[in-house]
């Protein structure tokens, strides 16, 4: 998984050869300084530039650029090298902008020379700055970690060079210039997208996103909320980490503003007091409608905590990271390793420690406060779609005459504040299938021990998402097929079955399976050779337009290969026609079964009937544990909103 960065943070390195790439939108000069382990730089031959590009072990560009990739083999590093600094600085004398405030925000990514990204810093706060050293590779008890640095220089190129100890560092600075002036003179400048790479790819929902595979439709990512740097890129994805064996990741991706008029205002926030952070507001996020400014504020939310918590995370392992360099110094020195001197020395040490992590905890508090109130505000404000099912706008839901932009399918919490909850949205209609892993890997505090009773959670879980689709759709525009062949599932299926919003009873044994997934493989091919012709209008009239759901119970238990093979065919190629999958199943049983379902798995996302931390979030990677949204014990709630669906499924036709 990437580790996003944020200032001060380090990660490992685990491969010797990478690539350092970097994107800034500008032409920018990228420069690599070598230095002793103790951070001096030996001169300017430990100085890699458009100049003099190469270096034993690196190699950077010859000119300017909005786009760069530094190779770096550290395997070559000379013995006295420990440290390589990437440093970014606007060039002078181009008629460009003279400060990183009046540029987006540069991005940072350390990778594997097959592309793949180990990790990425994307640096923020710069304003009046036109030099800033971005990162540093450096060795440590033998193995080598990258650090976001983030510090940036008014001076320019020239002062950064002298903070790094050269003496020659305003010569060393004309000379770069000199050449960099040279090269934009022979080469002209490609046009490239805001993004550029700093781009993610989407491929699949969890938050709210864009549903390319769930909120994947790469229609892009929502407006920075109010605070963020404006010229930051939004990677917008959550991710499902991979586990041993199988499951790829599942990234979900925010839609992207339109750009033909500006939304409708925000509501105004009533006055704070004096000293006060403005009281939230539901609804204060950008957006043509209300629906679209909640579903904004909720990701801003999700994102504002991230960030929160990662800044949190990374000032204690800062602070941790301190004390223990500290405490190595006192233990070095044998005058002070006995006796009061040293005594003093650790006690200082820990003083720092606890300082640093106080401060860090003191902003995160305030920041919690800050969320766990507009979350107060949020929550209670939600349409039936994006509400859990002890909302009352399920009380007086009625059936919708047109698809909401997403639906929620659970909560997401950290351990530091499991009481702050944020919605999971996913973007309609669905990119990505769903699976509801009915094993016991998935209980976090390992309460369900009988598989029995989970199987049962499993299929009430899969019930709920599929009542809150039918319910968010429009009368006649969302049909429900379900697959049981043992007939294990029937107490869990009994409320779609009991009023009448499935499109067939449960299919059981070895010929139901066959002909529902017959009929769906059929629908799918014919669909797409009528997309592919251009010939919508000549689908047979007896074909149900609708979105499809499948339900698929205990698999693969009673499923033969061909089976197996129509359920892969319909994960594929279903979801751009409007067929989707929800299959609910054990993955660690199913695992017995071989490499045959590993495609299958990975083509869906995995929920737990159960709270668990398999999901991550696509700005620093935080292990987030899920909750599903389930109908309250003894709620009527299901039963009434389905009854409902039924009754104007009965008027539609």
């Amino acid at each position: 998984m990437t580790a996003e960065l944020v200032r001060g943070q380090n990660h490992p390195l685990s491969q010797a050869r990478l690539e350092i790439r970097v994107s800034a939108g500008k032409p920018i000069v990228a420069v690599a300084t070598l230095s002793d382990e103790h951070g001096k730089v030996h001169g300017v031959e430990w100085v890699a530039h458009p100049g003099t590009p190469t270096l034993p072990g690196l190699e950077v560009s010859r000119q300017a650029a909005a786009d760069h990739r530094l190779a770096v083999d550290l395997g070559a590093m000379p013995e006295a090298v420990h440290r390589v600094s990437v440093l970014l600085a606007l060039p002078s004398g181009a008629g460009g902008p003279v400060r990183f405030g009046a540029v987006a925000a540069p991005f940072v990514a350390v990778t594997g020379l097959d592309g793949t990204e180990i990790a990425s810093y994307t640096i923020t706060g710069l304003e009046a700055e036109s030099a800033v050293v971005a990162l540093e590779l450096y060795r440590r008890q033998g193995a080598w970690k990258v650090r976001a640095v983030g510090q940036g220089y008014t001076g320019g190129l020239a002062e950064l060079l002298a903070d790094q100890g050269l003496p020659q560092a305003h010569q060393l600075a004309g000379g770069i210039n000199e050449a960099v002036a040279q090269g934009l003179a022979r080469s002209v400048q490609a046009p490239r997208t805001p993004d550029g790479d700093r781009s993610r790819q989407a491929a699949a929902p969890a938050l709210g996103p864009d549903q390319t595979g769930s909120p994947y439709s790469a229609q892009g990512a929502p407006e920075p909320r109010q605070g963020y740097p404006s010229g930051q890129a939004d990677p917008a994805a959550v991710t499902q980490p991979s586990a041993p064996g199988s499951d790829g990741p599942i990234d979900y991706s925010h839609p992207r503003r339109q750009n033909a008029a500006p939304p409708p205002p925000p509501p105004t926030a009533p006055p704070a007091q004096p000293g006060q952070p403005a009281r939230p507001v539901a609804g204060d996020a950008t957006g043509w409608s209300m629906e679209e400014r909640l579903y904004n504020q909720v990701w801003g939310m999700f994102e504002d905590l991230a960030r929160t918590m990662a800044a949190y995370r990374s000032a204690v392992d800062f602070a941790d990271s301190r004390m223990e360099k500290e405490l190595d110094q006192v233990l070095s020195d044998p005058r002070s390793r006995i006796g009061g001197q040293g005594d003093a020395a650790r006690e200082s040490a820990r003083d720092k420690y606890t300082q640093l992590v106080d401060q860090a905890r003191s902003a995160l508090d305030r920041d919690l406060a800050q969320l766990t109130a507009e979350a107060e505000v949020v929550e209670p404000a939600l349409p039936a779609a994006f509400a859990r099912w002890d909302n009352p706008a399920w009380h007086a839901y009625r059936v919708p005459m047109e698809i909401p932009m997403a639906l929620r399918l659970g909560d997401l919490h950290l351990p530091e504040c499991a009481q702050l909850r944020i919605p999971m949205l996913v973007r309609l209609p669905l990119e990505r299938g769903l699976w509801i892993d009915s094993g016991r890997a998935g209980s976090l505090d390992g309460a369900f021990t009988d598989s029995h009773d989970l199987r049962l959670l499993a299929m009430e879980t899969a019930v709920a998402h599929a009542a809150r689709l039918l319910a968010v759709y429009p009368a006649g525009e969302f049909t429900v097929h379900v697959i049981d062949p043992a007939g294990s599932g029937a107490q869990a299926l009994a409320p779609l079955v009991q009023t009448g919003v499935l499109a067939a009873p449960p299919a059981i044994g070895a010929a139901g399976v066959s002909d529902v997934l017959a009929r769906l493989t059929q629908r799918v091919d014919l669909v797409q050779m009528a997309v592919r012709a251009g010939a919508a209008d000549s689908l047979p009239p007896g074909l149900d337009t609708s979105e499809q759901l499948l339900i698929v119970n205990d698999f693969p238990h009673g499923f033969d290969d061909r089976a197996v093979t129509q359920l892969r065919y319909l994960a594929d190629e279903g979801p751009a026609v409007g067929v989707h999958l929800m299959m609910v199943a054990d993955r660690e049983e199913a695992a017995a079964y071989g490499p045959l379902l590993d495609p299958l798995w990975r083509s869906l996302m995995r929920l737990t009937p159960v709270p668990d931390d398999h999901l991550a979030d696509p700005w620093v990677g935080h292990a987030w544990t899920y909750e599903p949204c389930l109908v309250p014990h003894g709620s009527q709630v299901l039963q009434q909103v389905l009854t409902q669906v039924a009754i104007a499924r009965t008027k539609q036709r």
